[in-house]
Protein backbone atom coordinates (compact mmCIF):
# COMPACT_ATOMS: atom_id res chain seq x y z
CA UNK A 1 0.00 0.00 0.00
CA UNK A 2 1.10 3.09 -0.95
CA UNK A 3 1.64 5.64 2.37
CA UNK A 4 1.90 8.69 0.29
CA UNK A 5 -2.01 8.45 -0.49
CA UNK A 6 -2.43 9.18 2.85
CA UNK A 7 0.45 12.01 3.74
CA UNK A 8 -0.08 14.36 1.40
CA UNK A 9 -2.86 16.13 2.74
CA UNK A 10 -0.33 19.10 4.40
CA UNK A 11 1.08 19.98 0.81
CA UNK A 12 -1.80 19.56 -0.78
CA UNK A 13 -3.66 22.09 1.42
CA UNK A 14 -1.21 24.34 1.86
CA UNK A 15 -1.55 24.27 -2.51
CA UNK A 16 -4.73 24.40 -2.54
CA UNK A 17 -6.00 28.21 -2.85
CA UNK A 18 -8.20 29.21 0.42
CA UNK A 19 -12.17 30.14 -0.66
CA UNK A 20 -12.09 33.54 -0.33
CA UNK A 21 -16.13 34.28 -0.83
CA UNK A 22 -18.04 35.80 -3.33
CA UNK A 23 -20.81 38.71 -3.23
CA UNK A 24 -24.24 36.90 -2.18
CA UNK A 25 -25.97 36.26 -5.84
CA UNK A 26 -29.30 35.89 -4.84
CA UNK A 27 -30.47 35.00 -8.34
CA UNK A 28 -27.91 31.43 -7.60
CA UNK A 29 -29.90 31.10 -4.48
CA UNK A 30 -33.39 31.44 -5.45
CA UNK A 31 -32.88 29.13 -8.73
CA UNK A 32 -31.62 25.92 -6.45
CA UNK A 33 -34.36 23.62 -6.19
CA UNK A 34 -34.11 19.84 -5.09
CA UNK A 35 -36.10 16.67 -6.78
CA UNK A 36 -36.46 15.05 -3.77
CA UNK A 37 -37.84 12.05 -5.00
CA UNK A 38 -34.78 11.92 -7.66
CA UNK A 39 -32.27 12.23 -4.59
CA UNK A 40 -33.92 9.50 -2.90
CA UNK A 41 -33.72 7.50 -5.21
CA UNK A 42 -29.98 7.83 -6.36
CA UNK A 43 -28.89 7.95 -2.75
CA UNK A 44 -30.42 4.27 -1.89
CA UNK A 45 -28.51 2.86 -4.92
CA UNK A 46 -25.31 3.49 -2.90
CA UNK A 47 -24.88 1.18 0.12
CA UNK A 48 -25.64 -1.79 -1.94
CA UNK A 49 -22.88 -1.77 -4.96
CA UNK A 50 -20.38 -4.09 -4.50
CA UNK A 51 -18.15 -3.67 -1.79
CA UNK A 52 -14.62 -2.59 -2.07
CA UNK A 53 -12.27 -6.30 -1.18
CA UNK A 54 -9.21 -7.34 0.61
CA UNK A 55 -6.15 -4.88 -0.41
CA UNK A 56 -8.40 -2.11 -1.60
CA UNK A 57 -10.75 -2.17 1.39
CA UNK A 58 -7.75 -1.70 3.28
CA UNK A 59 -6.60 1.43 1.50
CA UNK A 60 -9.89 2.88 1.18
CA UNK A 61 -10.10 1.75 5.24
CA UNK A 62 -6.90 3.78 5.79
CA UNK A 63 -8.30 6.53 3.42
CA UNK A 64 -10.81 6.91 5.87
CA UNK A 65 -9.19 6.91 9.31
CA UNK A 66 -6.66 10.00 7.59
CA UNK A 67 -10.14 11.99 6.92
CA UNK A 68 -11.47 11.55 10.44
CA UNK A 69 -12.17 14.18 12.84
CA UNK A 70 -11.57 12.26 16.02
CA UNK A 71 -13.98 14.10 18.68
CA UNK A 72 -14.71 14.22 22.28
CA UNK A 73 -18.05 16.85 22.96
CA UNK A 74 -19.28 15.55 26.43
CA UNK A 75 -20.34 18.02 29.28
CA UNK A 76 -17.45 16.09 31.47
CA UNK A 77 -14.42 15.91 28.79
CA UNK A 78 -11.63 16.61 30.87
CA UNK A 79 -7.43 17.28 30.04
CA UNK A 80 -6.55 13.61 30.58
CA UNK A 81 -9.69 12.36 28.46
CA UNK A 82 -8.57 14.70 25.59
CA UNK A 83 -4.65 13.88 25.93
CA UNK A 84 -5.71 9.83 25.46
CA UNK A 85 -8.19 11.02 22.62
CA UNK A 86 -4.87 12.26 20.68
CA UNK A 87 -2.77 9.66 21.43
CA UNK A 88 -5.29 7.69 19.70
CA UNK A 89 -5.15 10.29 17.06
CA UNK A 90 -1.38 9.70 16.54
CA UNK A 91 -1.37 6.21 16.67
CA UNK A 92 -5.26 5.31 15.27
CA UNK A 93 -4.64 1.55 14.75
CA UNK A 94 -1.78 -0.90 16.08
CA UNK A 95 1.44 -0.31 15.16
CA UNK A 96 2.11 -4.09 14.09
CA UNK A 97 -1.53 -3.69 11.66
CA UNK A 98 0.09 -0.45 10.54
CA UNK A 99 3.28 -1.80 9.57
CA UNK A 100 1.46 -4.90 7.88
CA UNK A 101 -0.43 -2.81 5.67
CA UNK A 102 2.59 -0.64 4.95
CA UNK A 103 0.87 2.76 6.65
CA UNK A 104 3.20 3.09 10.38
CA UNK A 105 2.52 6.90 9.86
CA UNK A 106 -1.17 6.96 9.33
CA UNK A 107 -2.93 9.61 11.45
CA UNK A 108 -6.28 10.95 11.55
CA UNK A 109 -7.19 14.27 9.91
CA UNK A 110 -8.18 16.62 13.26
CA UNK A 111 -8.87 16.82 17.18
CA UNK A 112 -11.93 18.34 17.32
CA UNK A 113 -12.97 19.62 21.46
CA UNK A 114 -14.72 22.53 23.16
CA UNK A 115 -12.68 25.68 23.86
CA UNK A 116 -11.82 24.71 27.10
CA UNK A 117 -9.98 21.85 25.73
CA UNK A 118 -8.03 23.54 23.40
CA UNK A 119 -4.94 24.24 24.94
CA UNK A 120 -4.83 20.39 26.35
CA UNK A 121 -4.98 19.26 22.88
CA UNK A 122 -2.55 21.78 21.22
CA UNK A 123 0.15 20.38 23.95
CA UNK A 124 -0.74 16.53 23.48
CA UNK A 125 -0.79 16.74 19.75
CA UNK A 126 2.36 18.94 19.47
CA UNK A 127 4.93 18.00 16.41
CA UNK A 128 2.33 15.67 15.41
CA UNK A 129 0.86 17.62 12.70
CA UNK A 130 -2.74 16.96 13.28
CA UNK A 131 -4.42 20.04 13.88
CA UNK A 132 -7.01 20.78 16.78
CA UNK A 133 -10.47 21.56 15.64
CA UNK A 134 -13.17 23.32 17.87
CA UNK A 135 -16.91 23.85 17.76
CA UNK A 136 -18.26 27.69 18.46
CA UNK A 137 -20.65 30.05 17.92
CA UNK A 138 -22.81 28.59 20.68
CA UNK A 139 -22.55 25.21 19.29
CA UNK A 140 -24.92 23.42 19.15
CA UNK A 141 -27.88 25.69 19.08
CA UNK A 142 -26.28 28.54 18.08
CA UNK A 143 -28.46 31.17 19.77
CA UNK A 144 -26.44 32.77 21.61
CA UNK A 145 -25.81 36.51 21.69
CA UNK A 146 -23.82 37.38 18.94
CA UNK A 147 -20.82 39.40 19.87
CA UNK A 148 -20.28 36.82 22.21
CA UNK A 149 -20.34 34.22 19.14
CA UNK A 150 -17.73 35.90 17.12
CA UNK A 151 -15.70 36.39 21.01
CA UNK A 152 -15.96 33.12 21.26
CA UNK A 153 -14.12 32.39 17.89
CA UNK A 154 -11.60 34.82 17.80
CA UNK A 155 -10.87 33.10 21.38
CA UNK A 156 -10.55 29.59 20.17
CA UNK A 157 -7.83 30.89 17.41
CA UNK A 158 -6.12 32.71 20.14
CA UNK A 159 -5.45 29.68 22.14
CA UNK A 160 -4.50 27.40 19.09
CA UNK A 161 -7.02 25.97 17.06
CA UNK A 162 -6.29 25.59 13.60
CA UNK A 163 -10.25 24.91 12.39
CA UNK A 164 -13.24 26.29 13.67
CA UNK A 165 -16.77 24.23 13.53
CA UNK A 166 -19.68 26.98 13.85
CA UNK A 167 -23.04 26.69 14.13
CA UNK A 168 -25.29 28.61 11.35
CA UNK A 169 -28.79 30.22 12.76
CA UNK A 170 -31.33 27.83 11.41
CA UNK A 171 -33.87 30.92 11.97
CA UNK A 172 -32.25 32.50 8.78
CA UNK A 173 -32.81 29.44 6.55
CA UNK A 174 -36.22 28.44 7.82
CA UNK A 175 -37.59 31.90 6.99
CA UNK A 176 -35.87 32.68 3.68
CA UNK A 177 -33.32 35.91 5.44
CA UNK A 178 -30.42 34.97 3.06
CA UNK A 179 -28.92 38.16 3.76
CA UNK A 180 -28.58 37.73 7.26
CA UNK A 181 -27.18 34.05 6.81
CA UNK A 182 -24.56 35.58 4.15
CA UNK A 183 -23.64 38.42 7.08
CA UNK A 184 -23.19 36.19 9.89
CA UNK A 185 -21.30 33.72 7.96
CA UNK A 186 -18.83 36.89 6.87
CA UNK A 187 -18.54 37.80 10.23
CA UNK A 188 -17.82 34.16 11.50
CA UNK A 189 -14.80 33.78 8.33
CA UNK A 190 -13.39 37.05 9.67
CA UNK A 191 -13.34 36.55 13.30
CA UNK A 192 -11.43 33.15 12.07
CA UNK A 193 -8.64 34.44 10.44
CA UNK A 194 -6.11 32.20 9.18
CA UNK A 195 -7.67 29.24 11.00
CA UNK A 196 -10.05 27.44 8.22
CA UNK A 197 -13.76 27.69 9.30
CA UNK A 198 -16.43 24.58 8.56
CA UNK A 199 -20.00 25.93 8.75
CA UNK A 200 -22.56 23.54 10.07
CA UNK A 201 -25.81 23.42 9.02
CA UNK A 202 -27.65 21.43 11.20
CA UNK A 203 -29.04 20.04 8.10
CA UNK A 204 -31.86 17.73 10.03
CA UNK A 205 -33.64 21.25 11.15
CA UNK A 206 -33.54 22.79 8.04
CA UNK A 207 -36.50 21.45 6.94
CA UNK A 208 -36.32 20.59 3.07
CA UNK A 209 -33.28 19.53 1.02
CA UNK A 210 -33.84 22.59 -1.09
CA UNK A 211 -33.12 24.50 2.10
CA UNK A 212 -29.80 22.50 2.78
CA UNK A 213 -28.70 23.67 -0.95
CA UNK A 214 -29.70 27.58 -0.23
CA UNK A 215 -27.70 26.98 2.82
CA UNK A 216 -24.40 25.28 1.40
CA UNK A 217 -24.27 27.63 -1.39
CA UNK A 218 -24.66 30.80 0.46
CA UNK A 219 -22.10 29.60 3.34
CA UNK A 220 -19.51 28.88 0.71
CA UNK A 221 -20.41 32.54 -1.25
CA UNK A 222 -19.33 33.85 2.61
CA UNK A 223 -16.10 32.29 2.67
CA UNK A 224 -16.39 28.67 4.01
CA UNK A 225 -13.55 26.28 3.77
CA UNK A 226 -15.86 23.41 4.68
CA UNK A 227 -19.65 22.83 4.82
CA UNK A 228 -20.67 20.28 7.37
CA UNK A 229 -24.02 18.60 7.96
CA UNK A 230 -25.05 18.10 11.49
CA UNK A 231 -23.73 19.17 15.05
CA UNK A 232 -24.03 15.58 15.65
CA UNK A 233 -27.54 16.52 18.79
CA UNK A 234 -29.72 16.47 16.00
CA UNK A 235 -32.48 14.35 16.20
CA UNK A 236 -31.23 13.35 12.76
CA UNK A 237 -27.56 14.02 11.54
CA UNK A 238 -25.45 12.92 8.05
CA UNK A 239 -27.46 11.13 5.51
CA UNK A 240 -26.76 10.50 2.40
CA UNK A 241 -29.86 12.28 0.44
CA UNK A 242 -28.64 15.32 2.56
CA UNK A 243 -24.83 14.63 1.41
CA UNK A 244 -25.95 14.27 -2.41
CA UNK A 245 -26.73 17.75 -2.36
CA UNK A 246 -24.31 19.57 -0.41
CA UNK A 247 -21.54 17.79 -2.36
CA UNK A 248 -23.94 18.87 -5.70
CA UNK A 249 -23.91 22.37 -4.30
CA UNK A 250 -19.91 22.08 -3.55
CA UNK A 251 -19.24 20.88 -7.52
CA UNK A 252 -21.58 23.81 -9.22
CA UNK A 253 -19.60 26.24 -6.59
CA UNK A 254 -16.18 24.59 -7.72
CA UNK A 255 -17.39 25.10 -11.26
CA UNK A 256 -18.19 28.29 -10.91
CA UNK A 257 -16.01 29.98 -9.35
CA UNK A 258 -12.75 27.19 -9.60
CA UNK A 259 -12.53 27.63 -5.97
CA UNK A 260 -12.75 23.63 -3.88
CA UNK A 261 -14.68 23.77 -0.32
CA UNK A 262 -15.05 20.50 2.01
CA UNK A 263 -17.54 18.38 3.06
CA UNK A 264 -17.89 16.65 6.15
CA UNK A 265 -20.44 14.87 7.13
CA UNK A 266 -21.27 14.34 11.35
CA UNK A 267 -23.34 12.43 13.46
CA UNK A 268 -24.11 8.65 13.17
CA UNK A 269 -21.40 7.66 11.24
CA UNK A 270 -20.23 4.45 13.33
CA UNK A 271 -19.37 1.65 10.99
CA UNK A 272 -16.53 0.73 8.54
CA UNK A 273 -18.66 -0.09 5.62
CA UNK A 274 -21.09 3.00 6.07
CA UNK A 275 -17.26 5.27 5.74
CA UNK A 276 -16.51 3.37 2.64
CA UNK A 277 -19.89 4.37 0.61
CA UNK A 278 -19.35 8.47 1.68
CA UNK A 279 -16.08 8.05 0.52
CA UNK A 280 -17.68 6.16 -2.71
CA UNK A 281 -19.92 9.25 -2.93
CA UNK A 282 -17.23 11.88 -3.08
CA UNK A 283 -15.17 9.94 -5.71
CA UNK A 284 -18.64 9.64 -7.96
CA UNK A 285 -19.72 13.35 -7.35
CA UNK A 286 -16.56 15.32 -6.85
CA UNK A 287 -13.55 13.02 -8.23
CA UNK A 288 -10.53 11.77 -6.11
CA UNK A 289 -8.61 15.51 -5.29
CA UNK A 290 -11.86 15.50 -2.54
CA UNK A 291 -10.72 12.56 -0.80
CA UNK A 292 -8.05 14.08 1.03
CA UNK A 293 -8.30 15.24 4.68
CA UNK A 294 -8.01 19.08 3.55
CA UNK A 295 -11.12 18.53 1.65
CA UNK A 296 -12.98 15.67 3.35
CA UNK A 297 -13.76 14.54 6.89
CA UNK A 298 -15.79 12.66 8.67
CA UNK A 299 -17.01 14.05 11.97
CA UNK A 300 -17.03 11.05 14.15
CA UNK A 301 -16.32 9.48 17.94
CA UNK A 302 -16.73 5.75 17.36
CA UNK A 303 -16.13 5.03 13.39
CA UNK A 304 -12.50 4.69 14.30
CA UNK A 305 -13.03 1.95 16.81
CA UNK A 306 -14.99 -0.57 14.03
CA UNK A 307 -12.01 0.67 10.70
CA UNK A 308 -9.83 -0.77 13.67
CA UNK A 309 -11.17 -3.81 14.00
CA UNK A 310 -11.67 -4.67 9.86
CA UNK A 311 -8.11 -3.91 9.56
CA UNK A 312 -7.09 -6.39 12.17
CA UNK A 313 -9.58 -8.92 10.34
CA UNK A 314 -7.30 -8.17 6.91
CA UNK A 315 -4.46 -8.87 8.32
CA UNK A 316 -4.67 -11.63 10.91
CA UNK A 317 -7.91 -13.26 9.23
CA UNK A 318 -9.66 -12.81 12.11
CA UNK A 319 -12.24 -10.59 14.34
CA UNK A 320 -11.61 -9.02 17.62
CA UNK A 321 -13.53 -7.84 20.51
CA UNK A 322 -14.40 -4.33 20.37
CA UNK A 323 -12.93 -3.17 23.77
CA UNK A 324 -9.80 -4.14 22.21
CA UNK A 325 -9.70 -1.30 20.05
CA UNK A 326 -10.84 1.35 22.93
CA UNK A 327 -11.20 4.64 21.81
CA UNK A 328 -9.05 6.46 24.35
Amino acid sequence: MDSSTTHSSRTAQALEPRNPGMDLDLDWVRGLQANTSAIERRAATLPGRRSVKKDYQAAWLARAISCIDLTTLAGDDTAGRVARLCAKARQPVRADILDAIGLPDLTVGAVCVYHDMIEPAVAALAGSGIPVAAVSTGFPAGLSPFPLRVAEIEASVAAGAHEIDIVISRRHVLTGNWQALYDEMRAFRAACGEAHVKAILATGELGTLRNVARASVICMMAGADFIKTSTGKEGVNATLPVSLVMIRAIRDYFERTGYRVGYKPAGGISKAKDSLTYLSLIKDELGDRWLRPDLFRFGASSLLGDIERQLEHYVTGRYSVGYRHALA
